[in-house]
C-alpha cells in the first residue's frame, strides 16, 4: 500500500468532506512507524496491534478499505482497495538472484491486476454524490456482501488474540502454538499469518519449524489468483 497515495487522494477528497484513515496490521508499533513516518502523509496513520479491524469488519489482506459515512454507517464492507497499479509485478526478474526470492516475485505477477483506477473513480463518485452515489451500498446489501463468519473464523481470531497476548508479554514459544491454529483455522487471512510469520523471518517470511506454512508456499496452494478477488463495483 503506497501512503502518499493515499495522502494524494485525500489532499483531492477533503474538500468534499472526505477523510482517509490507513491503519498498519501489526504486532509491534515499531514494525509498522519508519514506514509511518517515511511516508510524508499527514492524514490519520494508526496501528492495530491486536488486529482488531480484522475481527469487527473481516480484514483479512492488505490493502483492504472499508467506506464509512458521517453517520458512522459502513456503506461499502471490507474489500480491496488498490487506486496505485501494482509496481512489483513489473519487476524485471533477475538470474542471479536467489532461487524463494525469484519464485516469490513468479507468483506475485500471476496475481491478478485490480484495477485501481476504476477504484478510485468509485471513491469520487462517493465524495461527489455522496449516498447517491451507485458505489454507496444500502444497509442490506452492506450485509449481503460482508464475509461470513463461520465458528471457525471466530475461534482464530480469539487464537491469534491469545497468541499476541503472550508474545507482548514476552512468552513466544507459548505463542506459536496459537498463531499456527489461527493460520489452520482461518486460512484465508493472510493478516495473521504474515505477522506470525515476520517474527520469525523479516521479510522474506519463509518457511520455519514452528509453522505449517510460509508465504510462498501458500500462495502456491491457494493459488495467486485467489489472493486478490475481483471487487464488485
Amino acid at each position: 500500500m503506497s501512503l502518499p497515495g493515499w495522502q494524494r487522494l485525500r489532499n483531492e477528497l477533503a474538500p468534499r468532506g472526505v477523510e482517509v484513515v490507513t491503519v498498519a496490521l501489526d504486532l509491534e508499533v515499531d514494525a509498522a512507524r519508519p514506514w509511518i513516518e517515511g511516508s510524508g502523509a499527514e492524514h490519520p496513520q494508526l496501528v492495530d496491534t491486536a488486529h482488531a479491524l480484522d475481527e469487527l469488519l473481516g480484514i483479512v489482506n492488505v490493502p483492504m478499505a472499508v467506506w464509512v459515512d458521517e453517520d458512522g454507517m459502513v456503506v461499502r464492507p471490507a474489500e480491496n482497495a488498490v487506486i496505485e497499479p501494482n509496481t512489483f509485478a513489473d519487476i524485471e526478474i533477475k538470474d542471479d538472484w536467489p532461487p524463494v526470492v525469484r519464485d516469490m516475485l513468479e507468483q506475485v505477477k500471476l496475481m491478478p491486476r485490480l484495477d485501481h483506477e476504476r477504484y478510485a473513480g468509485a471513491l469520487r463518485d462517493w465524495a461527489e454524490h455522496g449516498a447517491a452515489s451507485r458505489y454507496a451500498l444500502a444497509p442490506d446489501e452492506v450485509i449481503e456482501r460482508s464475509a461470513p463468519r463461520p465458528i471457525e473464523e471466530a475461534e482464530a481470531a480469539a487464537r491469534f488474540e491469545l497468541g499476541q497476548h503472550l508474545h507482548h508479554a514476552g512468552f513466544d514459544d507459548d505463542a506459536r502454538p496459537h498463531f499456527r491454529e489461527a493460520h489452520r483455522l482461518h486460512p484465508g487471512n493472510w493478516t495473521y499469518k504474515r505477522n506470525a510469520w515476520e517474527l520469525l523471518s523479516p521479510g522474506v517470511q519463509g518457511p520455519t519449524e514452528h509453522y505449517d506454512g510460509d508465504w510462498l508456499s501458500d500462495i502456491k496452494r491457494l493459488g495467486p489468483e485467489n489472493y486478490y478477488p475481483p471487487v464488485d463495483l
